[in-house]
C-alpha cells in the first residue's frame, strides 16, 4: 500500500491515479512497439479485469488522455490509443514512476544493480509458484493427505 499511496502521490499532479497509470503506461509501451491494442489485449497484458478496463479507458477518453475507437477487423472489440496529451501525461507518470523505483532500490545499488535483479527475479519466481493452502483451522478441515500441509493429529498419538 505504501508503494501505491507514493505513486499516487507522484501523478496525481498529472491528474492520473494508480489504476489509471495501469493503463496508459503499458498503453504508451505498446504503442512505442507498434501496436494498437484492445481493451481485451490490454487487460491480458495488466492483468485486470477487461470490465474494469473499459471503465477506466471511459475515464481517460472523457479527460482527452486516450482515444476509443472500433475494431475495423472485430466490431465487437474497442481499440485503445493515447491522445498526443494522453502520450505526453504518461510519458511524464513513467518517468515519475522510475524515479521512485530508483529511490525505492537505492539501498540495494539502484534499479539495474545485481542486488536489484536479483530480488526481481525472487519475486517473480514466488508470484509464479503455485499457491499452497492455508493450513487447517478449527471450523475447516483439513487438506488432503498429500497437501502441502499437513493433518492436525487427534486423539492417538503416532
Amino acid at each position: 500500500m505504501r508503494w501505491r499511496s507514493a505513486i499516487d502521490r507522484a501523478i496525481a499532479p498529472l491528474g492520473l491515479t494508480h489504476a489509471q497509470y495501469a493503463v496508459v503506461a503499458p498503453l504508451l509501451s505498446m504503442e512505442r512497439a507498434g501496436r494498437r491494442p484492445s481493451q481485451r489485449q490490454l487487460a491480458d497484458v495488466t492483468g485486470l479485469e477487461p470490465l474494469y478496463v473499459s471503465k477506466l479507458a471511459r475515464a481517460l477518453e472523457r479527460a482527452g488522455l486516450l482515444e476509443r475507437t472500433g475494431n475495423p477487423d472485430d466490431t465487437r472489440a474497442v481499440q485503445l490509443a493515447l491522445t498526443d496529451r494522453g502520450r505526453e501525461v504518461a510519458t511524464r507518470a513513467v518517468e515519475q514512476v522510475c524515479g521512485l523505483q530508483d529511490e525505492l532500490t537505492a539501498p540495494l545499488g539502484g534499479l539495474r544493480s545485481p542486488a536489484t535483479q536479483a530480488l526481481i527475479e525472487s519475486l517473480r519466481t514466488l508470484l509464479e509458484a503455485p499457491a499452497l493452502e492455508a493450513p487447517a483451522s478449527p471450523d475447516k478441515p483439513a487438506p488432503p493427505d498429500g497437501a502441502p500441509f499437513p493433518a492436525p493429529q487427534t486423539g492417538e498419538h503416532r
